[in-house]
């Protein structure tokens, strides 16, 4: 005998194996049924309007973040492009693949929402103002981003009558977090 300390051991062991895998079983054709969450709420798909402390009653986007406009004494929409780096620190809010236009929720002038196309992506506009987000606003209820001057112009909040509420906020920084 070469040293196998109980066949019946053995045995027992390769028995439970193949009940164990064979338990696993179903089949080859068919993996197994997962489930995917289609909720998320994009930010650019609802805009609302919500008290935010230091601004007041501003534009905030679906996930209740508040949303900024570009603009200066020269234009009223400058723009912010990745080329200049600009939205790396003030993102935009295109609407997402296949939506046409941005609701209006709670407190929003639905007449006031708009959209514009540029670079083949769907743009939200309020009172024809581009919407962005600052990143230096790490949850909803900030507006850190008020006031900044920066990119060619100055950052401001939008109230519910699309029109730039120019309190002096946080900002008065460069517009980097």
């Amino acid at each position: 005998m070469l040293g196998i300390p109980n066949r019946g051991l053995v045995a027992g062991a390769i028995v439970a194996a193949t009940g164990l895998v064979a338990g696993c079983g179903g089949s080859y054709g068919s993996p197994p049924t997962t489930t995917t969450s289609t909720n998320s709420t994009n930010p650019a798909t609802t805009f609302s309007v919500a008290s935010v402390s230091g601004v007041g009653s501003v534009v905030v986007d679906g996930k209740g973040r508040t949303v900024y406009i570009l603009t200066s004494a020269a234009k009223k929409n400058v723009p912010c492009s990745d080329a200049s780096g600009c939205t790396g620190v003030w993102p935009d809010l295109a609407l997402p693949s296949g939506t046409a236009a941005a609701k209006a929720g709670t407190g929003l002038d639905a007449s006031l929402l708009g959209t514009k196309l540029s670079d083949g992506e769907t743009y939200p506009t309020y009172n024809g103002y581009l919407l962005y987000e600052y990143t230096g606003d790490s949850a909803s209820g900030q507006a850190n981003g008020q006031g900044i001057k920066s990119f060619g112009g100055t950052w401001y909040t939008l109230n519910a009558s699309g029109k730039p509420v120019k309190t002096s906020g946080s900002g008065g920084g460069y517009g980097y977090p």
